[in-house]
């Protein structure tokens, strides 16, 4: 019994220290089929020259799939995964649920269940499980990654990570070797890019909606939210002081049902966006995170229960801002005392 016991728990041992769900679904984004092409696409497989790639054609690990010019491409993984390349982009496909962009913009579409995927876009690494995401890597360092709906979790090898909701954008600064604060941005207008538009509707269409329909009731006045703030002495939310506004939304924020705090967030940091940091703290503390996975509703939590344990996606229990990198002077300062 006890050979057979440790027999079973060393290789979960070693899938969980790997992030890994399992063999087969380790092995479901080490090949693609190729579902849609758009003018000028390639595929540089290994040690060969470029090649013009099919739609239906087969991309295996250590490929890697090239657009130019106002060209873009669509690949589709077995386990349903969707991953959408913009032009003049590079995209490795690696090994167990890791895949890789060398530059350019891509959409990927994570399904739920499928035991996530880690996304390196140069030194930032994203860890995602259900979601939609945009991602940029421009020529001069710079990363944008955006949700579209559901979440991730964004990592520095300096330590560094941040936890980024729907409807949200964080900009990696190369020169500060950093992640900038989440900032929202409208999702509706998202919509518009080619990576959706000219593409088949999304699985995930519906999720990226109710997103949208948040972000709205973000935008209208919160009847709830100015009741707090005037029993709080504060005339109005844009005149009521720190301690005031924390006081009032603190107290508002206990009572919110967990599915609708999101909400009360944004709405929070739309009105006020000197307090984010706080409000985010605030927020942090009355709903802790799910171990990977942060679902909306009861049916939501179903499915993480359905999967607890298969995913790959590392949790960002709380936003780490590391110091601000600083930038040492090449020469002497003018006024610097010389040397004995």
């Amino acid at each position: 019994m006890e050979r057979r016991y440790i027999l079973l728990v060393a290789p979960m041992a070693f899938a969980l220290v790997n992030w890994l769900p399992n063999d087969v679904s380790a092995e479901d984004l080490q090949e693609a089929k190729v579902t849609q092409v758009v003018q000028d696409v390639k595929v540089v497989p290994s040690g060969a020259a470029a090649r013009p790639v099919a739609v239906n054609e087969t991309v295996r690990q250590g490929n890697a799939v090239q657009t130019g010019t106002q060209s873009r491409s669509e690949l589709t993984f077995r386990d349903e995964t969707i991953t959408r390349l913009g032009e003049k982009t590079i995209y490795n496909i690696g090994g167990g649920r890791t895949i890789e962009l060398g530059s350019g913009q891509f959409l990927l579409y994570v399904p739920k269940k499928a035991g996530g995927a880690q996304v390196k876009m140069g030194p930032v690494t994203a860890a995602i499980t259900g979601t939609t995401v945009f991602g940029n890597v421009y020529p001069n360092g710079i990363v944008e990654f955006m949700v579209l709906e559901g979440s991730a979790c964004l990592h520095l090898a300096s330590g560094q990570s941040l936890q980024v909701m729907g409807g949200q954008m964080v900009v990696y600064d190369p020169i500060y070797r950093r992640l900038e604060d989440p900032v929202y941005v409208d999702l509706q207008q998202q919509l518009s890019s080619p990576l959706v538009r000219d593409f088949r509707p999304l699985p995930s269409a519906g999720l990226i909606n109710e997103e949208i329909q948040s972000q709205h009731q973000v935008a209208a006045p919160n009847v709830y939210l100015v009741q707090a703030f005037r029993a709080a002495g504060a005339a109005s939310i844009e005149t009521a002081t720190p301690d005031q506004f924390m006081a009032a939304f603190s107290s508002l924020l206990v009572r919110y049902p967990p599915s609708q705090r999101p909400t009360l967030v944004a709405g929070a940091v739309r009105a006020r966006p000197d307090l984010a940091d706080r409000i985010q703290a605030a927020a942090r503390k009355v709903q802790p995170v799910r171990m990977g996975y942060y679902g909306k509703d009861a049916k939501d939590y179903k499915e993480y229960k359905d999967y607890k344990g298969k995913e790959i996606a590392a949790p960002c229990p709380t936003n780490y801002f590391p110091p601000p990198y600083i930038i040492t002077p090449l020469t002497p300062q003018v006024n610097s005392p010389e040397k004995p």
